[in-house]
């Protein structure tokens, strides 16, 4: 059976991806979680991963690292990973690599925090940027491949990179089109992102320094987590 090592679910976006596709498709693995540490976690992550960063699949004696490399490996071995359609696989891989190397300003400054809702204080131009190009992204996939997901009407791996941003979304009320907006809805509401919500608001950890992110990027108006 896989093993998946994973962080927070409450901060790691990261972690998040390869977790839900394979949740939701029902592949079985056991997961593994490791608190971030304050500071760094580097050295404790290094006991299972190569880089000391989260996401890592095992798979017996082999490590898959990067949630992309992970995708692409379980993709190899399951259906529905990818769409099944050449043109929609396609930009779905294009999409997911975009994700995977860009937004760098909704990384920064809407970190995930599955169960705080803040005000953001002052978004960048860089951020309006980033929201713009989502926005356009999602359309496109939506119209292009009728939804109610981004590459048709089965939820793939191209959700799966987009996942954290749903959250993202809905902790700073970001502002995105209408379409866009029910298709955030249209991930939180899948069983796996509920899933992972209710764990992550039960999580017993804060990490100073993701917390001091995210209280730096504006003001709090809610806390859903049970040790709040």
């Amino acid at each position: 059976m896989y093993r998946l090592h994973i962080a927070n679910k409450n901060y790691s976006s990261w972690s998040l991806r390869p977790w839900v596709i394979m949740h939701h498709l029902e592949i079985p693995f056991e997961e593994r979680l490791t608190p971030f540490e304050t500071g760094s976690s580097w050295h404790s992550f290094r006991a299972f991963s190569p880089t000391g960063k989260v996401p890592c699949l095992e798979d017996g004696e082999r490590a898959v690292w990067e949630s992309l490399a992970i995708v692409e490996y379980l993709a190899e071995r399951h259906e529905g990973v990818w769409p099944r359609d050449e043109a929609a696989r396609a930009w779905a891989r294009s999409a997911s690599a975009e994700m995977h190397a860009g937004f760098g300003a909704l990384r920064d400054e809407c970190p995930m925090n599955c169960g705080a809702r803040v005000r953001l204080s002052s978004p960048s131009a860089a951020l309006g940027n980033d929201l713009a190009r989502l926005d356009e992204l999602w359309q496109e996939g939506l119209s292009r491949f009728g939804g109610p997901f981004l590459a048709g009407s089965d939820f793939s791996a191209v959700d799966a990179f987009f996942a954290p941003v749903a959250f993202r979304v809905r902790s700073f009320d970001l502002e995105l089109g209408e379409a866009s907006r029910r298709y955030v809805d249209t991930l939180l509401a899948l069983p796996a992102m509920r899933q992972w919500d209710a764990d992550a608001v039960a999580e017993p950890w804060r990490e100073p320094g993701h917390e001091d992110d995210l209280l730096a990027r504006g003001t709090l108006l809610e806390d859903r987590r049970e040790n709040g």
